[in-house]
């Protein structure tokens, strides 16, 4: 077989352009660029049934309180809110009512990295020393990481690390600064959604600009394309007067504000707030390659940057087609071929949002709710485009929508009923056998008190929030988790001078040493 350096330079180049043009002419020719299809008549037709299906979907599940802004052709077509605030009260949503985005963040952080960043190529430069105290365990993914392999949730980090960290009230430092701790997958070879990953990276991006990341959102993104009531401190959204209030759903069906979710640890990943108002602002600069009323705010290379496909996040989906992780988007392509962009934010605590856009039709949606997620953000916007492509609903999206919800959050949930000991169950030790102060190097410190009746109860995290426990069986006792990743009751098991709180050791880190 010839070699291209024994036919030297002039044959090898003779050969290379033969090779080119036996290849030009045996190949198949690509397929045809998409193109639009909808019409404004099928958009319009879409739009009109907005009001009818919300209603509904409010009806079926009860979320208190909606709002929804619909973007085609550079026009806000539809803008409006429905139900109210706060249940018990009688102010309604309007088009100017705050909401918690959840991670609909992500999209919006990813607009302000790329406004932010001087070339779409400064996504690909490994962090270095830009954030103090982050690293991660294996030191050579620690030098080559860069803003990319986070914001992409391919780093290698695992499902949602950090977030338990967050529910037992650390900060945003000691987090980031104890994620060296995590186990890693493979690195770019891994997909594992994390919100403080994803966090490090943005405020990587912030310190290296000298500033902090509300300072960067406002320059590069809220004040120039006028999104005034849009904020990533929660303290704004608490005090913003016209707010929607978090609701979660009460055993009878009913919904109640009990909960208030402060996201400002992970602030670029889930803690943005804003109203359907602004955020239709964001989506006619996004569906306009970054431009607002005329004025470019974001460069158009550096936004295309944020669409491409980075990681496969999801090999086969339910339409049979894989789906990816860009910078802050969901991306998938449809059957026309067309580039479909979309992020969904839940918070347990009381929010559920959604964002969906078909850039080459210049069409969108945002959805935002505050009510638990239970599929109503996700079915709106499903319902919408369905209607504008196919004339109705390929399907029942709120059914489907609210099922796989459920199904997330009852993942992490004990496989022991704690609230029933096992026939013949061993009693406890004397308190004394299980008090004392007990250390961890990822949870920091934990301590089991008893009371005068022998009671026991375990304090963990900064403040530190305290949790009675129940006697199960022999060393093992339960506890009632909180917060924002509460799976239930969950086991504290004590043995040769250790304890291992269950629902903590997913990740193989729930193991705390007797001091």
């Amino acid at each position: 077989m010839r070699t291209l350096r024994a036919l030297g330079a002039a044959g090898a180049a003779a050969l290379l352009t033969a090779s080119a043009a036996t290849a030009a002419t045996a190949a198949p020719s690509p397929p045809p660029a998409p193109r639009p299809q909808l019409t404004d008549t099928a958009v319009d037709k879409a739009v009109a049934g907005l009001d009818a299906s919300v209603a509904d979907k409010m009806r079926r599940t009860g979320v208190p309180g909606v709002a929804v802004a619909v973007v085609h052709d550079d026009r806000v077509v539809y803008l409006k809110g429905f139900g109210l605030r706060h249940t018990g009260e009688s102010a309604k949503v309007d088009p100017d009512t705050v909401f918690q985005l959840a991670s609909v963040s992500k999209p919006v952080t990813s607009t302000v990295i790329a406004g932010a960043l001087a070339d779409p190529g400064d996504w690909d430069e490994p962090l270095g020393g830009s954030l103090p105290g982050f690293a991660l365990k294996d030191p050579w993914v620690t030098s080559h990481v860069t803003p990319a392999d986070l914001i992409s949730h391919r780093s290698g980090l695992p499902d949602h690390a950090g977030d338990l960290l967050e529910d037992l009230g650390y900060d945003q430092r000691y987090i980031l600064g104890h994620l060296r701790e995590e186990p890693l997958s493979p690195f770019r070879a891994s997909y594992a959604y994390t919100n403080f990953g994803f966090t490090a990276a943005a405020e990587a991006v912030a310190r290296d600009h000298g500033v902090s990341w509300q300072q960067l959102s406002a320059d590069t993104l809220f004040k120039p394309a006028g999104m005034t009531r849009t904020s990533t401190e929660f303290d704004a959204y608490a005090k913003a007067p016209d707010r929607a209030w978090g609701h979660v759903r009460n055993p009878d069906g009913t919904w109640s504000p009990r909960y208030v979710r402060d996201a400002d640890a992970q602030t670029p990943a889930g803690g943005t707030s804003s109203t359907v108002r602004d955020m239709s602002r964001w989506l006619r600069l996004q569906l306009n390659t970054g431009t607002l009323d005329g004025k470019r705010i974001i460069a158009a290379d550096a936004l295309d940057r944020t669409r491409v496909p980075e990681i496969v996040s999801q090999a086969v989906t339910g339409r049979g087609t894989p789906q990816f992780y860009g910078l802050g988007w969901n991306v998938s392509y449809d059957g026309a071929g067309r580039l479909r962009l979309s992020h969904s934010g839940g918070f347990a605590l009381g929010a559920n949002t959604n964002v969906t856009m078909l850039p080459l039709e210049r069409l969108g949606i945002v959805v935002l709710t505050n009510g638990a997620p239970v599929g109503l953000a996700d079915a709106v916007a499903l319902d919408f485009f369905d209607t504008a492509e196919y004339g109705k609903p390929t399907a029942d999206w709120m059914a489907l929508a609210g099922a796989s919800y459920e199904q997330t959050f009852n993942a992490g949930r004990s496989d022991t009923d704690y609230s029933r000991p096992p026939t013949g169950a061993k009693p406890a030790r004397d308190s004394a056998a299980y008090t004392g102060t007990y250390d961890n190097p990822y949870y920091g410190r934990a301590t089991v008190t008893a009371d005068d009746d022998g009671a026991l109860t375990l304090a963990l995290g900064p403040k530190p929030l305290r949790f009675p426990l129940a006697h199960y069986d022999g060393d093992t006792f339960s506890f009632e988790t909180t917060g924002e990743n509460a799976v239930g009751r969950t086991g504290v098991t004590f043995a040769d001078g250790t304890l291992r709180v269950e629902y903590l050791d997913a990740d193989h880190l729930g193991t705390f040493t007797r001091q």
